[in-house]
């Protein structure tokens, strides 16, 4: 089936804007035109391709042509830098990098990796925050080109590999340990907790070790050093990450809950399968910042205890 890249382009940044006047906009084409391009796709396809709601969103069969829409972008765009490089201009073509990550990877140990991208010329990081369990499906989506994920099954058309480990702590204040200690333990049932959102089950890992359920207290705090700032407030008990905390558990602002274990977290980084300059940059400088910062297989992190920033 022959695609025409204008169409697919019109597709992608549907997908991007959420409706055919907002991408009509951006494309500065009426949107008439928008429509006609999109019938046209459909109709090669054979296949309805864009749910007509609000905001548009891709059917299946839309998915993988976003995604290959997406690939034909940046290999064009990666040209265009080519054959303008030297231009001092303005108007050259700027290489779009979008890759989905989780809040504490943003908040840590990819630091190191916004600084190299900051020294590229013409290239735009687009960051969408996404749990790690859940960041994968992003690819599948077509919605980005990388994604830091808990996933280490590669999606179909993209290549994995382990990164490292993050480390997490249940962890509460003295105080709010005390309040709720029972013998040598706690009481798991009664503590306050803390979640980061709806998709954040490390802390029930530890209530179903210790054969406990949620309290009736459970706090949603959805900012990675909000949900650190408020653990060590005493609002609540929470999974606590190493590289976030590990001067409070020294110092014992914060103190490990009695009896539970920390969980590591296996991180990898899965891409497109794609011959793209650009994109194998960014693995490059989240490799590095991932043997820096992130507990290796043999031990503690190779680099600094704590990640810049």
């Amino acid at each position: 089936m022959p695609l025409d890249p204008t169409q697919l382009e019109t597709l992608v940044v549907i997908a991007e804007e959420g409706t055919f006047d907002a991408a009509a906009r951006r494309l500065h084409i009426t949107p008439s035109a928008v429509s006609q391009r999109i019938r046209a796709l459909e109709r090669a396809a054979g296949q309805v391709l864009v749910r007509r709601t609000t905001p548009c969103t891709p059917t299946e069969a839309g998915e993988p042509l976003i995604r290959h829409g997406r690939q034909l972008r940046l290999l064009l765009a990666e040209a265009a830098a080519t054959l303008n490089a030297g231009d001092d201009s303005d108007s050259g073509a700027v290489v779009d990098l979008s890759v989905v990550v989780n809040a504490d990877t943003l908040a840590t140990w990819f630091r190191p990796v916004l600084d190299e991208v900051a020294t590229w010329d013409r290239t735009a990081l687009r960051i969408t925050v996404e749990d790690q369990g859940y960041s994968a499906d992003a690819l599948r989506r077509g919605e980005v080109l990388a994604a830091v994920t808990s996933e280490p099954k590669p999606v179909q058309g993209c290549t994995v590999e382990p990164l490292g480990r993050l480390r997490y702590t249940p962890g509460a204040t003295p105080a709010l340990v005390e309040r709720h200690r029972r013998g040598r333990g706690i009481d798991w049932g009664a503590m306050p907790m803390i979640v980061y959102n709806e998709k954040d089950h490390l802390q029930d890992e530890v209530l179903a070790a210790h054969g406990a359920t949620r309290p009736p207290v459970v706090h949603r705090v959805p900012s990675s050093h909000d949900f650190h700032e408020a653990i060590r407030r005493g609002l609540g008990w929470g999974m606590l990450l190493d590289a976030q905390a590990e001067a409070d558990l020294e110092e014992g602002t914060t103190i490990p809950l009695p009896g539970a274990k920390p969980i590591d977290i296996q991180l990898f980084w899965q891409r497109w399968r794609l011959d793209s300059i650009a994109l194998d940059d960014l693995s490059e400088a989240v490799r590095r910042a991932a043997r820096s910062q992130l507990r290796q297989p043999h031990g503690r992190r190779t680099g600094q205890s704590r990640p810049p920033g």
